[in-house]
């Protein structure tokens, strides 16, 4: 009752409002008055609740046609009443008009109301009041035509009305207005996807069930939605993805309710086609805004017959949604009037608001219009076309909007609208503005992978990111400022905008790659934070919705999109040389694989690849040869002529390709071309013959040339052309009317190639300036008007064309993105930082160099990344060899860059840190000279101490290399204020944080990343150095520094950082400036004393590998000073640390073993106090420790003995080597338990080779280098060490043991200073020979097997030289030897003896002295038989006295000058000497060791008294009882046979007075008495001993023939003697033999006295000696008696009387 008073109350109002009007009173008002009295006696007496609508509004109806602006609003004020409040619902059908409803007639009479421009202004309001209370009204529904006219009277107003505020109002209504329009369409999708859902859920919680028993029309309100199909199926909704066996059944179900629902609403039209309702026919609108019917194109026929079958709208609302935006897409292609644009013109303003209007629809367009295919069409059919009209506008407004939209249908709609986006890229291309603004607002990373995706890897698509980035790169250079004659500013700003737009672009692809990017600062301290596991290559999140549709057709893989990229760059390059020279282009494609071989396939490349020059395709089929006439042929056939007119036909043919110039060629080509056209069109032409066809085709293209070359004057008329092709088919004319509406087809359009074609081949306009603006504005604008029209031509081509768009997902696209973009922008942004000072543009520069290291960086691209450092490097100005004074703020926010860059992206930087590095090193000598420090930096000119000017060498290492002069006077503290000025900001706090920052940050750089870091670090310290008069240490500094930040990496990082730093020291610490290798050896020491801390574990060899730098300085650096600070420096961290060493041991011993060697006192006093420090004490603490560098410690104190300046030390040295032998002694245990990586040895020997082994070595290596009361000091501890701990070594020690001690007597075998060797040898090696048996003896057990071969073969070895001396130790030391150890030898080893023994004689046999014959001389060989001189007697004894006593040559007579002249014979003659000497030897050598202690001289003396006296029989001696016969047989064939050789010398007088001429110029002539006797006289005392051995009685008959044998020749060589000397010399010899021969028994004697007998009686007739004859007197008394010749008694008396 309430409402229904409300409306009474409206109404009665209204009515009487208009009523009292008094303009009613007027007569054309009668029925506007009769209606309302009508209505008012209505309304007064309620009848009714429910009033009949009609009644009402037809008072309104009238008063809104009167022209009275007071009634027409009252109207206007009461309709928008009765609406708003839901009073008027106006869905009763209209009786006056069928099929349409009450609410449409009333909307229809409060459009009319308004009448133009001169409409009242109150009325305009009203009118806009009303439609939108219409529009947003919930109680009624207006749609179609309806609504349609709601939006254009509102559109109307706005262009028409004077009234600002009624502009305005109405412009926000329109707005308002389609945004309820579209609002609504989407949210009655969602409300009918949300029923869906319901149902469907429903079905899958009763567990299936037939679709058809479900009410889905009831549900769906009989209208479904297309977008629930999209939202049902997408990822959103899982519970709907596992309905598997229900989802063929769902989407049938929904597909068909979508379709048949549209008939039910009854103001659809019946097929759903979208034909707009006729609401009025009058045009009376301004600028021609009329019925949206008018001007349906040919684009619009086609859509409609498209979408009929493919898409249909699923309710009202979307039809009105598209009738509105098809409206103000029309609206927005009307064209401007001519002349310049006026800002309040209609025309202008309308394309305006419509373009805003349209922004404002798409960039709050839902999912319904995004994805829905009727809004798709209509944004490719309608709107892109009106882009492409108006991309190209003059009007700033104008393209700004169109550009915006652009933008947003790129962000929402590029899916949809790939070809479309390639036209606008292809055509506009050449407006810079276009593309300047391209990516200005699409900081969408989705969007610019996507186009690169979409277009650069995609074989048919145009290279839209390339040539996106090159124009870019372009503009932000400036270079496109002058072509389009812009003044400086207008310049500048078109740079901006380039450079903005480049970082946007370098922004997208940082921010698509995020993922990829660890920041070190986010890491955990040290590089231990791992970096993620292998990032999700794809990104998660897909930006816009409609990618999700897209990426689910195809999978992205960016290894394809390469490949794809490949092939494309390869075509693109084939087309390049194609366009140049055809054959060759063909060629290149076929090698690459991307072209067939056949003709068909070259033919169908030439059809379809429409970048392909035509005037070059055009001269390729023209050619004469075989194969391109093949290509030609099939070119022609791929043409498909049936049913086209001739004309059409030739049109088709020619709009491939320009025709040649040369007559044959046409010739070809229109031969072929008849043949093929009467081959499709058979028994359908006029022609008689392919000759007609060929001949009227050669006339059109005559006719063409003619009637459109501005070339030809004068035209050909029709007549002439008709004469022209008299008789041409077969003697017989063409049918006139047929040649004349060919003329007029060609005279209306001439043939040409495709427009796209034509229009891309178009030269340039030259670069020759315009002579006017108003030619260049001319120029200008005729050149958009023809882009215009092909970007429209093109854009309606493709409206209906379907290419799949993908989305992107991989990060992986970046990097071929960025390898495609890198050097344009490197170039924008050098060019921008070094021409340009503006700040803006430094700053956009700057911050896009930043982004694209980053993306360089993470995609591991060196070069790029190294290329864009250099850059940022180069403008900081601090590497440069500009001066400082030029450094502006672009370069000091470079350099903050710079050093942002480092904190960042560090852990990617590689070689790029020497850049970075640099810069930081010399920054702070600029902060230095900013404030003021080190003013001497600031020129290369240094000022000498004399007064004169020196110049150094000017480089990169000297900051400012150009002078500004010394710094004296006035003008230069000006100048230095200035420098001071300019470089302030290098010193600024935030600058110095930032650079401590990178250096303190080092901790969280990942492994490789802080080795590069310490790599370039150390290279840039190094130049600092190097600088010729004023190396810097700031590098050297933060080494230190970053070197304790590291420190507590983890132990494998550490030690790759070490080794970079290490061999940093190593070069700084022998730096020629002290002051440097000082602070580089102090650094050392603090950095070591600080790692030492952290102590070692067992076999690790970390401690070594940093402690050696001091091992290197020490051993290159010469100076005093270092070397005795590195000493100080280790004695330190050995005082300090000594418990925490480990493997550092190693170093401090090789940095002693250094200084051991020195001639610097206090060097050697110092390393040696600190070395016995540690011997005495800390290995006494830390023996275990010390084990794996015991051998070094060993080594150096050998180095210390070794030092010939320091014989103290030396002596201590020694003493403290036999203090480690103890250590050994006392801690085998330790050795044996200690293991090490580098060592394979048994447990067992760990003792040895560790402990004993190198102490006994370096004794060795001692005894072989010093002097002599050294060397003896070294060999006596050596052999004290073995008698004192041998008893501990294994048998095969001793086998190695010997082989060092054996090295004694390599010396030998150097040739050396003979004075030095004869020393060598006369001491130490006969010291070592003597205590080598001494160690034999004491441990005989052990040695014997293993070593006694060896030791003969080194006494032998020893005897065999040419050294008197050695030989004759050799033989003593054999000797010894044997008597030693004979009665512990086995038979083997007496074997091995006696065969040494036999091979020394034979050896050392002087033969040469019977076989030497002088050169020459041979005829005073003869001479000597007639000088056979008697020896003096007095001569002969001294001789004799000589050879007596062993010791001396027996040779001794040769005297050394008369062998100066002849050096061979010399050296032959003392090898020969020494032989005679060993012989000697050796014959008292078996002597002793058969009898001793009874030697030779004993037993003569005896024999002498014997002679007088009865001796007894001797007792058991010497080695003798242990040696087998055998072995005394291979002695005495020695023996014998040296007793020989001595005989046959002595006896040839010629040789001997030969030898004596050459130069034995003695007093005798040489002989070899001594060996002829003394080899005889042990022969006769073993075979007489052997005669006496019991135990060799079975062999007494042998060993008789061969003494009687021996004894004969003996007495008869005797006899035959003639020098009385000689017979002297055998005196002591017959007196052992007799003697001998006494002491047998009775029946031995016998044989031997009847053997002798005759001898013994020849002797007496000599002068004999008195024993002699005493000793014969009582031979000849035994005969008697054994041979019973004499009486007893009388023989009896005579023996006491003798």
């Amino acid at each position: 009752v309430e409402e229904r008073d409300m409306k009474d109350m409206f109404l009665s109002r209204a009515l009487e409002r208009i009523l009292s009007d008094k303009e009613l009173k007027r007569s054309q008002h009668s029925q506007l008055r009769k209606a309302c009295q009508v209505a008012l006696g209505e309304l007064l007496p309620p009848k009714a609740n429910y009033i009949e609508a009609d009644k009402y509004v037809l008072p309104f109806e009238l008063a809104c046609q009167s022209k009275c602006p007071r009634i027409v609003s009252t109207s206007l004020d009461c309709l928008q009443k009765l609406i708003a409040y839901g009073h008027i619902t106006g869905n009763a059908p209209d009786s006056g008009a069928p099929g349409k409803r009450l609410i449409d007639r009333l909307v229809e009479t409060i459009c009319n109301c308004f009448q133009g421009p001169q409409t009242d202004e109150g009325v305009q309001l009203q009118i806009i009041k009303a439609l939108l209370t219409t529009v947003t009204s919930p109680h009624i529904e207006i749609h179609e035509g309806t609504i349609l006219l709601t939006v254009r009277t509102c559109y109307n107003i706005y262009l028409a009305s004077r009234n600002l505020i009624n502009q305005t109002t109405a412009k926000a209504t329109l707005t308002q207005m389609l945004n309820v329009i579209f609002t609504r369409m989407e949210n009655q999708a969602v409300s009918m996807s949300s029923c869906c859902f319901l149902s469907l859920a429903n079905l899958r919680g009763s567990g299936g069930g037939r679709a058809r028993q479900w009410p889905w029309r009831e549900l769906c309100g009989g209208r479904c939605v297309y977008i629930c199909i999209y939202t049902l199926f997408s990822d959103k909704y899982e519970c709907v993805r596992s309905l598997s066996e229900n989802t063929n059944m769902i989407f049938s179900f929904l597909f068909n309710t979508v379709y048949s629902s549209v008939g039910l609403d009854q103001h659809s039209d019946s097929e759903g086609k979208v034909t707009p309702t006729a609401v009025r026919t009058d045009t009376q609108h301004l600028n021609g805004v009329v019925d949206d019917r008018a001007s349906v194109s040919s684009t619009d026929i086609m859509a409609m017959q498209n979408t009929q079958t493919a898409a249909r709208f699923s309710h009202i609302l979307q039809k009105d949604a598209f009738l509105v935006f098809r409206s103000l897409c029309k609206l927005s292609m009307k064209p401007l009037a001519d002349g310049p644009p006026d800002p309040k013109s209609h025309e202008l303003r309308s394309k305006v608001v419509s373009l805003q209007l349209l922004l404002s629809v798409l960039q709050g367009a839902g999912p319904v219009f995004r994805t829905h295919e009727m809004f798709v069409n209509a944004i490719k059919q309608y709107l892109c076309v009106a882009l492409s009209k108006n991309g190209v506008s003059s009007v700033p407004e104008v393209f700004e909007l169109s550009l915006a939209i652009f933008l947003t249908l790129l962000s929402h709609f590029k899916v949809h609208l790939k070809m479309q986006i390639e036209v606008m890229d292809k055509e506009l291309h050449t407006v810079s503005v276009f593309h300047r603004s391209l990516f200005s607002s699409t900081s969408d990373a989705q969007c610019v992978v996507d186009i690169y995706v979409n277009y650069d890897c995609d074989l048919n698509a145009a290279n839209i990111f390339e040539r996106l980035v090159n124009d870019l790169s372009k503009i932000a250079q400036g270079r496109s400022g002058q072509e389009l004659g812009m003044t400086p500013l207008q310049e500048l700003s078109l740079r901006k905008k380039g450079l903005e737009c480049l970082v946007s672009i370098l922004k997208c692809m940082v921010e698509w790659s995020r993922d990829l990017y660890v920041n070190p600062n986010l890491q955990a301290n040290l590089g231990e934070g791992n970096l993620p596991e292998h990032l999700s290559s794809r990104r998660d999140s897909v930006s816009s919705q409609d990618s999700a549709v897209s990426s689910s057709v195809q999978h992205d893989h960016p290894e394809q999109y390469e490949v794809i990229k490949q092939q494309k760059e390869i075509i693109e390059h084939g087309i390049d040389l194609f366009n140049k020279k055809p054959k060759r282009g063909v060629q290149y494609l076929q090698e690459q694989g991307m072209l067939g071989t056949s003709a068909e396939d070259i033919a169908q490349f030439l059809h379809q690849e429409e970048r392909l020059c035509t005037t070059q395709v055009g001269e390729f089929l023209g050619e004469n040869a075989k194969f391109n006439k093949e290509v030609m042929y099939c070119y022609v056939d791929q043409l498909d002529f049936c049913g086209k007119d001739f004309v059409s036909a030739l049109r088709t043919f020619l709009e491939g390709f320009r025709l040649p110039g040369e007559a044959q060629k046409i010739d070809r080509l229109m031969e072929k071309f008849a043949a093929r056209y009467l081959e499709c069109n058979q028994g359908q032409t006029l022609f008689a013959s392919a000759d007609t066809a060929y001949v009227l085709a050669y006339s059109i293209i005559m006719l063409t040339t003619d009637l459109h070359s501005p070339q030809v004057k004068n035209k050909m008329t029709k007549e002439q052309y008709i004469k022209m092709n008299r008789g041409i088919n077969d003697s017989k004319d063409l049918p006139e009317e047929y040649l004349s509406s060919i003329y007029d087809e060609i005279a209306g359009k001439k043939i040409a190639m495709k427009e796209s074609k034509e229009y891309s081949i178009t030269p340039k306009s030259s670069k020759q300036s315009v002579a006017s603006e108003k030619q260049r504005r001319l120029l200008y604008n005729m050149e958009m008007e023809q882009m215009a029209k092909t970007a429209k031509a093109l854009m309606e081509a493709v409206s209906h064309a379907q290419a799949p768009f993908f989305s992107a997902t991989h990060l992986e696209h970046v990097r071929p993105m960025f390898k495609l973009a890198w050097t344009p922008l490197l170039a924008a942004f050098s060019v921008g930082l070094q021409d340009c000072d503006d700040q803006e543009v430094a700053s956009l520069c700057l911050e896009g160099i930043r982004c694209a290291i980053r993306i360089a960086c993470i995609f591991g691209m060196q070069l790029e990344r190294d290329a864009y450092i250099q850059a940022l490097a180069r403008f900081t100005l601090l590497t440069a060899s500009s001066s400082i004074t030029e450094m502006k703020q672009k370069n000091i926010d470079t350099i903050k860059t710079l050093i942002t860059v480092a904190h960042t992206d560090g852990n990617y930087l590689g070689n790029s840190w020497h850049e970075i590095l640099r810069c930081i090193s010399q920054l702070e000598l600029a902060q230095l000279i900013g404030t003021g420090v080190k003013t001497r930096y600031i020129s290369g000119v240094v000022r000498e101490q004399g007064g004169s000017m020196k110049s150094f060498p000017t480089g990169g290492e000297e900051f400012i290399p150009y002078g500004l002069g010394t710094l004296v006077g006035g003008q230069d503290r000006r100048q230095m204020a200035h420098i001071q000025e300019s470089v302030g900001e290098t010193s600024s706090q935030s600058v110095v944080v930032a650079v401590d920052r990178i250096f303190t940050g080092s901790t969280r750089l990942d492994g490789n990343a802080i080795v590069d870091f310490v790599r370039w670090l150390c290279a840039v310290s190094m130049d600092e150095l190097a600088s010729a008069h004023q190396p810097r240490m700031f590098s050297l500094q933060k080494i230190v520094e970053i070197s304790y930040y590291n420190m507590n990496r983890i132990r494998l990082q550490w030690s790759r950082i070490w080794q970079v730093i290490g061999d940093h020291f190593n070069k700084v610490g022998c730096n020629p400036n002290e002051d440097v290798a000082i602070f580089a050896v102090d650094s050392l020491r603090q950095l070591s004393m600080k790692f030492l801390e952290k102590g070692e574990l067992a076999n690790f060899r970390f401690q070594k590998d940093f402690l050696r730098p001091f091992e290197h300085i020490m051993k290159k650096n010469r100076s005093p000073t270092i070397r005795d600070m590195v000493i100080r420096c280790v004695a330190q961290m050995v005082n300090s640390q000594a418990a925490n060493i480990r493997s550092g041991w190693k170093n401090i011993f090789s940095v002693f073993h250094q200084a051991a060697s020195d001639h610097d006192e206090t060097i050697v006093e110092l390393a040696f106090q600190t070395t016995g420090h540690i011997v005495m004490h800390t290995f006494q603490q830390h023996f275990a420790a010390a084990i794996d560098s015991f051998q070094d410690a060993v080594k150096c104190l050998s180095e210390f003995v070794c030092n010939s300046a320091f014989p103290d030390t030396s002596m201590e040295a020694i003493r403290l080597i036999r203090h480690c032998a103890k250590y050994v002694s006392d801690r085998p245990q330790a050795l044996r338990e200690y293991t090490s990586d580098d060592m394979n040895v048994a447990p067992g020997d760990r003792v040895w080779v560790r402990g004993w082994f190198p102490i006994l070595f370096e004794l060795s290596c001692i005894i072989n280098r010093c002097k002599l009361d050294i060397r003896t000091r070294g060999l006596t501890v050596m052999f004290e060490i073995m008698k004192s701990y041998g008893q501990t070594f294994e048998k095969h020690w001793w086998h190695d043991l010997f082989r060092i001690v054996f090295r004694i007597f390599d010396n030998m075998k150097l040739p050396e200073q003979q004075t030095e060797k004869t020393e060598w040898m006369t001491t130490t090696c006969n010291h070592a020979l003597y205590a080598i048996c001494d160690v034999f003896t004491q441990f005989y057990e052990p040695l014997s097997e293993v070593l006694l071969v060896d030791v003969f073969a080194q006494l032998q070895w020893c005897v065999k030289q040419d050294n008197e001396q050695l030989a004759r130790s050799g033989t003593n030391c054999l000797e010894n030897l044997v008597i030693q150890n004979g009665e512990k030898f086995s038979p083997e080893v007496w074997d091995i003896t006696c065969a040494c023994m036999l091979e020394i004689f034979q050896s050392t046999s002087p033969h040469a002295l019977l076989t030497w014959r002088p050169a020459g001389q041979e005829e005073e060989v003869g001479d000597g038989k007639h000088m056979d001189v008697e020896v003096d007697s007095q001569s002969q004894s001294s001789f004799e006295r000589t050879l007596s006593e062993r010791g001396h040559s027996q040779m001794s007579t040769a005297s050394d000058e008369g062998w100066r002249g002849k050096p061979h014979a010399r050296k032959l003659f003392a090898g020969l000497l020494i032989k005679c000497v060993v012989q000697l030897e050796l014959i008292q050598t078996i002597d002793n060791i058969v009898f001793y202690p009874a030697t030779s001289k004993k037993e003569d003396a005896e024999n002498m008294a014997a002679a007088l006296v009865e001796a007894q029989a001797e007792s058991e001696q010497g080695m003798y009882k242990y040696l087998s016969p055998q072995h005394l047989f291979k002695l005495l064939d020695c023996l014998l046979e040296s007793h020989t050789f001595a005989k046959d010398f002595n006896s040839n007088n010629e040789q001997r007075t030969a030898l004596w001429r050459a130069g034995f110029k003695g007093k005798s002539k040489p002989n070899l008495l001594k060996q002829e006797t003394s080899s005889l006289a042990c022969s006769l005392r073993i075979l007489f001993r052997m005669y006496s051995d019991k135990r060799l009685e079975e062999a007494w008959p042998d060993i008789q023939t061969r003494l009687l044998l021996v004894c004969s020749e003996a007495l008869a060589y005797f006899i035959s003697l003639t020098s009385e000397s000689h017979r002297e010399a055998w005196t002591s010899l017959l007196l052992l033999l007799l003697t001998r021969t006494l002491r047998l028994s009775d029946d031995k004697f016998k044989p031997h006295a009847s053997c002798y007998y005759p001898h013994l009686c020849e002797m007496m007739q000599f002068d004999l000696i008195p024993e002699l004859r005493a000793v014969l007197r009582r031979f000849f008394l035994r005969i008697g008696s054994v041979f019973h010749i004499a009486a007893p008694e009388m023989a009896a008396a005579r023996a006491p009387a003798s």
